[in-house]
């Protein structure tokens, strides 16, 4: 009989193996943890060559090869117990820490998930060490012939908690979340060399180099000439970094990026103030990209919040958020040239019409309003700031469309983006005959046609046998869409558009994988894809439901919108693409439609 029986005891110290494994779910969340753990390791071992490979998204293996210090035998089998570390020795260690790591928890809570081999050796040493553990227990450690540096290789994460592996989400997801780790080191270490190989595919491989020319290597070559630098000293905080023009901005978040003392770091309240200076700039849902680096004493930060070190605590919050909005402020308002004017009141702006502002972004309205864009709303008449809505009539003319004009009593004509008043609004002009106040379509039920109205530019009217029917143009053309993108998948030659000039585009590590992952579907819906070097794609046919000129756009953004789409398990991939697409084709709010069109978009919803 053991001692805690004979005395009755109900708690017991748990074993090392699964208290590590219980240490294990807060610190490795996913490969991606893994890697950002490594990376860690790697960068305070004071190397400056950092490989990365993965296969199948590092669920299958993660290795990472570095030049840094390296370690001797002892050190080596250390560095896998529980709290074992070299980077504090006291308590006072803990409060200036400039370390990436500090925890002692990583290695040895990557190891009882997984199956590892290291290989490390010192400059001074004539042999390495070798070691491999398998959940957690050695199982070999012997001395080896290889590089000074060290390298890990992580195989068959979660293989022994197979409940963790089952929540792991498709190969393109956790790449992603790898993405966007490599892509934080890279930013805040400018100065290495860093190579990211999946699938044996060589994904990055940055040499050092300044930080714009490693921002347009990680997001694109538009990033070059449209990158924002900001620095300014206070005695508080220095704040520096890059914000990129927002006519790049993208519909989903990914590449915003914060650095406190080369660590990045979450914080909402610190993204919502950033992200707030540039609303003048952009419409709702679009997030710029931006990386802030913030450097201040390591004695007024606490990094010891959460376990995956993400969230930090300043002892001057309030100080810090307020002037890194000001100094992103200050950078935004220098690059357009706006002038800091105190107490103006909207209705001073001069923003009616067509003009060039700042960098050149034709079309752009003091609220940042884009007067090209399909996704502009319609027109408040009753909103009191009216001049702020924009001027219909050159937002119409920028969609590339000539609709015919027809008189409407619900949505009449106005000049000069003055509002109409109410009456006007409601019974035409007063000087009006019936005649000039209603067109054709207006005159319902005088040659029995069925009459179609379109109000505010986003809702078509008609009348039926019992009353009036409502449709939102938007929602009815997504889902016309998405039911024929349906019926596209299933077909075994899908109505291809072929391009006169075919196009090419360059789009990010991560939504490539996706696109590579998704391919078979897409094509089935009507593209006519190549996949090229470089991240690179060669659209060649589109959908007939895709307008000209827009091809590009509507399959960068369909991606985005698949992404958006993950979350959502009732939905197969098939039809996450279907709406993905539907989504990002459908027309818009805003758009005036001919009487036929309206007509053509009833008859087909009512027909899904």
């Amino acid at each position: 009989m053991s001692k805690q029986q004979k005395t009755g005891a109900v708690i017991v110290q748990m074993p090392p193996g699964l208290a590590n494994k219980i240490a294990a779910g807060e610190v490795v969340q996913r490969p991606s943890s893994i890697v950002k753990e490594l990376l860690e390791n790697a960068i305070d071992a004071g190397a400056d060559h950092i490989r990365v490979e993965i296969e199948d998204a590092g669920k299958t293996l993660i290795r990472i090869t570095d030049n840094g210090c390296g370690m001797n035998p002892q050190d080596a089998e250390m560095a896998f117990q529980r709290h074992a570390t070299s980077k504090i020795r006291s308590i006072e260690d803990l409060y200036r820490i400039r370390t990436m790591g500090f925890r002692g928890e990583a290695l040895s809570s990557i190891a009882s998930v997984s199956k590892i081999e290291l290989k490390t050796r010192r400059t001074e040493d004539e042999a390495g060490t070798r070691l491999q553990l398998d959940a957690g227990e050695m199982q070999l450690s012997e001395p080896v012939a290889c590089d000074a540096g060290t390298s890990i290789t992580v195989k068959n994460l979660f293989f022994n908690v197979p409940a963790r592996r089952q929540f792991l989400k498709t190969d393109a997801t956790e790449l992603k979340h790898i993405l966007r780790v490599f892509e934080s080191v890279a930013l805040a270490h400018c100065d290495k060399t860093l190579t990211l190989i999946s699938q044996k595919q060589t994904l990055f491989q940055l040499p050092p180099q300044p930080l714009t020319e490693r921002v347009s290597m990680l997001f694109g070559k538009e990033y070059r000439k449209s990158l924002i630098p900001f620095h300014e000293e206070t005695s508080i905080v220095d704040v520096s970094g890059l914000l990129a023009d927002p006519k790049l901005a993208k519909k989903s978040r990914g590449e915003q990026f914060l650095f406190v003392n080369g660590r990045p770091f979450q914080h909402r309240f610190l993204t919502y103030t950033i992200l707030s200076q540039f609303d003048a700039w952009t419409k709702q849902n679009e997030y710029p990209f931006y990386a802030v680096f913030l450097e201040l004493d390591p004695g007024r930060v606490d990094v010891n919040v959460h376990p995956a070190k993400t969230e930090v605590k300043f002892q001057d919050e309030r100080n810090v958020v307020q002037i890194t909005g000001s100094i992103i402020k200050k950078a935004l308002n220098a690059y357009f040239s706006v002038p800091i004017l105190e107490g103006m009141h909207p209705s001073f702006r001069d923003d009616a019409g067509d003009f060039t502002f700042g960098s050149g972004q034709p079309g752009l309205m003091q609220d940042g309003t884009d007067l090209g864009s399909s996704d502009l709303g319609s027109s408040d008449w009753g909103s009191s700031d009216w001049g702020q809505s924009g001027n219909p009539a050159s937002r119409q003319a920028r969609q590339g469309s000539q609709p015919i004009h027809i008189p409407s009593r619900i949505n009449p004509p106005h000049q000069h983006g003055a509002p109409p008043n109410a009456g006007e609004l409601l019974y035409g002009s007063p000087s009006a005959t019936p005649d000039r106040g209603m067109g054709r379509q207006n005159r319902e039920g005088e040659d029995g046609q069925r009459g179609f109205w379109q109000l505010h530019q986003s809702y078509i009217v008609t009348q039926t046998r019992s009353g009036l029917c409502l449709v939102d143009q938007h929602a009815a053309h997504k889902r016309i869409l998405f039911e024929r993108a349906l019926r596209a998948t299933e077909q075994d030659l899908p109505g291809t558009q072929q391009l006169l000039f075919a196009q090419t585009i360059e789009l990010s590590a991560s939504d490539f994988e996706l696109l590579k992952e998704l391919l078979q579907i897409i094509q089935k819906m009507g593209f006519h894809l190549s996949l090229m070097s470089g991240n690179s794609v060669m659209i060649m046919g589109v959908p007939s439901d895709i307008d000209s000129g827009f091809e590009k756009e509507v399959l960068t953004s369909m991606l985005a919108q698949y992404r958006e789409l993950e979350q959502i398990t009732a939905l197969d991939r098939r039809k996450k693409v279907a709406l993905a697409f539907a989504s990002r084709s459908a027309i818009r709010k805003g758009r005036v439609l001919r009487e036929e069109e309206m007509e053509m978009l009833v008859d087909q919803l009512f027909a899904c």
